[in-house]
């Protein structure tokens, strides 16, 4: 990332978070120290975590003034040790002070997405089964958030409603049956795209894979429900587990025979970790 000109839509999201933070200014940073002053901090990692968005950090401060650099130290999807030095800034103080509890938002936050990640990634390891995340990100943060899972070794599932059809319960409801939606939808998209039908029960899956459904979503099923799903589809379409996965039941789910498991809680459960930014 060019971290001295973002990309409009984060440039746009940074200055939107810092219009709601400095408002007219920093009074307190601006009274201690001169617009001349300069100094360096580093940014420590005050837990284990697995790194992800320091880039965006560093956009925070060369927006707030050009003359800031910063040092990635860490790279993303790294695992960083407590007592970690991730990155180093230098210039104006006041740009330091003014943006630190900013950046430190953004690196948190999407470390603790990275860091929660890689703990799904793990109890998933030697069963083959992919890890994605879901649309239940914060709204403006979904590309970011997104960048945080594949820090953490998951994968994405589709960005937003327009790069993937996903004919879900209300879709169906609407169209009168699944085989009518499949068919409506298939007319209507890039003959590139796949279509994903939700299915709480085996007569749906059934129904979806007759439709001609690429990818079938087992919602909300038990693991034994799910195995039964996966010996109906036998390799006709792609499987994919939703709803209520958690690290406890997470391997369970997995060892029924589905491609993917799609987790929200990744995003939207995800705890900051704790970083801090000192003056050097």
């Amino acid at each position: 990332m060019n971290t001295t000109n973002p990309d409009p839509q984060l440039a746009a999201l940074i200055d939107l978070a810092l219009t709601e933070d400095l408002g007219s200014g920093d009074l307190t940073t601006n009274a201690l120290f001169t617009a001349r002053a300069n100094g360096a901090a580093g940014l420590i990692a005050r837990e284990s975590l697995v790194v992800s968005g320091l880039d965006v950090g560093a956009a925070v401060f060369t927006r707030l003034d050009q003359a800031c650099s910063f040092k990635i130290l860490t790279q993303d999807g790294s695992r960083a040790k407590q007592g970690t030095v991730l990155a180093r800034v230098h210039g104006p103080v006041r740009a330091l002070l003014t943006g630190e509890r900013l950046a430190l938002n953004f690196i948190r936050h999407l470390s603790g997405i990275a860091s929660l990640t890689r703990e799904y990634v793990k109890a998933l390891k030697g069963t083959g089964c992919t890890l994605l995340d879901t649309r239940k990100t914060t709204p403006g943060l979904r590309r970011l958030e997104k960048a945080a899972v594949r820090a953490g070794g998951g994968s994405n599932h589709r960005l937003g409603l327009f790069d993937g059809a996903m004919i879900k319960d209300n879709h169906i409801s609407a169209a009168g049956s699944i085989r009518a939606a499949v068919n409506t939808v298939r007319k209507s998209i890039p003959p590139t795209l796949k279509i994903e039908v939700e299915c709480s029960n085996l007569k749906q899956v059934r129904d979806s894979l007759a439709a001609g459904a690429d990818i079938i979503m087992l919602d909300n099923m038990p693991p034994e429900k799910m195995a039964k799903a996966v010996t109906i589809v036998n390799g006709q379409a792609a499987t994919e587990a939703s709803g209520n996965i958690t690290l406890n039941n997470i391997r369970a789910v997995a060892k029924s025979g589905v491609d993917f498991i799609s987790v929200g809680a990744i995003t939207h459960g995800a705890r900051s970790v704790d970083i801090s930014m000192e003056l050097e």
